[in-house]
């Protein structure tokens, strides 16, 4: 539905009543204010969607209204009325923020017009919005331990910044999560995103895949075809698994690198591109660099800002709330009511060894949600492989329960339900840890 409430800020009586009058008429909520300290006071409770705003008032004028509606409300939709309206007025108006401008006498055909173009035009700030927030909810890295609070701050460093990223880590621990991420907070985010895994391509079709074809230039090439740099041009550029690259093609790339330009195969013309470079590994590069299997003058050009991620067994205190946040999306996905966890899958997620990661976890729980009968998902429902004993292991399973339940309470101010939604657990059983930890 579309936003229907107004805000008429005006010390005459008269336009007030004629402002409502024609509103109400399209079935708008109106919230009239005789004065600039009134419409300040009841703003935050109304939570207007538009506002009409006097520019000549006694006490607090227009401008100054304005200037504190946004303040309240960086987001507000506000048309200033005038019955002495002047260019320097309206040019000040606009600077403080001011959606558009009438001049008195009000014409209605002008209101009703007007009104529709800025009601439509907070429908589409709000959609973008949403749009802002399931972005960010599709890549949000899930968890509280030191080493993945690590890992979100470098994110945040390095995102705004053009600087070329090397992603390492086991496999399934998230690198293309956070390649996106790092897409996401950059000025790059309305551009592409262009995914090449280099070891999901046969090595005779990645240099085509690459930089693209002309028709004729191999068997097969029946068309021109742009390559993933042409398609990434304004935008991110994610090598994955970098290390499973040829060493003729790393040359190639270095070049690209180097020259910000390349040639289609079969081509002759040259194409500048212009792409924030981000490369993943499971492999240790350094290594392959050693033994002669891995460029070094490439490698040095990629690794400008290194992020190691971290394996799930490194970051236990992290399995609950990422289980929870990923049960919460498969239950989404299969149309399902969110479904829970007991108290034996909790233990038993607690223990597993999970030698496939974060990307193991979610398989399993998306198995688990499958074969789940009712809202809560039960020990029968899993089949993980069980972590062996670690000899001076810091961290019990109930120590790692007791941080992860303390932590919840904390985000959520002590709420106790939210904080059993958080974890994936009734609120009733929450109530009987919290005792059994010795939690307030």
């Amino acid at each position: 539905m579309s936003p229907r409430r107004v805000m008429i800020v005006d010390d005459e009586k008269g336009i007030r009543e004629a402002l409502k009058q024609v509103l109400e008429y399209e079935e708008i909520e109106v919230q009239s204010c005789a004065s600039g300290h009134e419409a300040i006071r009841v703003y935050p409770d109304f939570k207007p969607h538009l506002v009409f705003l006097d520019v000549k008032m006694e006490g607090m004028d227009g401008l100054e209204t304005l200037k504190r509606v946004r303040e309240l409300d960086p987001e507000a939709q506000v048309v200033m009325i005038s019955g002495h309206g002047t260019i320097q007025t309206a040019v000040e108006a606009t600077q403080l923020g001011a959606y558009d401008f009438l001049e008195k006498p009000l014409d209605t055909d002008r209101i009703l017009l007007t009104l529709r173009n800025a009601l439509q035009h907070v429908v589409l700030v709000n959609e973008n919005v949403r749009l802002k927030q399931e972005v960010r909810a599709q890549y949000e890295i899930v968890g509280s331990s030191k080493a993945i609070r690590h890992v979100i701050g470098l994110i945040e460093k390095v995102a705004p910044t053009p600087a070329r990223v090397l992603i390492t880590g086991e496999n399934g621990t998230g690198k293309e999560l956070v390649a996106r991420a790092i897409h996401a907070l950059n000025a790059r985010a309305s551009g592409p995103f262009i995914e090449v895994n280099c070891a999901a391509i046969p090595s005779e079709l990645i240099e085509s895949e690459l930089f693209g074809h002309m028709k004729g230039s191999f068997t097969g090439a029946f068309a021109d075809r742009a390559g993933k740099f042409e398609l990434a041009d304004g935008g991110t550029l994610f090598l994955d698994e970098i290390g499973e690259l040829k060493p003729e093609l790393q040359a190639k790339l270095l070049r690209v690198l180097q020259e910000r330009r390349f040639e289609r195969l079969g081509g002759t013309r040259t194409i500048a591109v212009d792409v924030r470079w981000i490369a993943a590994t499971n492999r240790d590069l350094d290594a392959m660099v050693a033994s002669g299997q891995f460029r070094g003058d490439l490698y040095h050009r990629l690794a400008v800002f290194p992020i190691q991620l971290p394996p799930l067994r490194a970051r236990r205190q992290d399995i609950l709330p990422l289980a929870v946040s990923l049960l919460a999306r498969i239950s989404a996905d299969l149309g399902r009511p969110a479904l829970r966890l007991d108290d034996r899958v909790r233990e038993r997620l607690l223990e597993g060894s999970w030698p496939g990661n974060v990307r193991e976890l979610s398989n399993t729980l998306e198995r688990a949600a499958i074969l789940a009968d009712g809202d809560v998902v039960r020990g029968e429902d899993l089949q993980i492989s069980i972590a062996p004993p670690v000899s001076g292991q810091a961290d019990t399973i109930e120590e790692i329960e007791r941080q992860a339940i303390r932590r919840a309470l904390d985000e959520v101010g002590g709420n106790r339900r939210r904080a059993a939604e958080r974890l994936g657990m009734g609120e009733r059983t929450l109530y009987e840890k919290i005792k059994r930890y010795g939690l307030s």
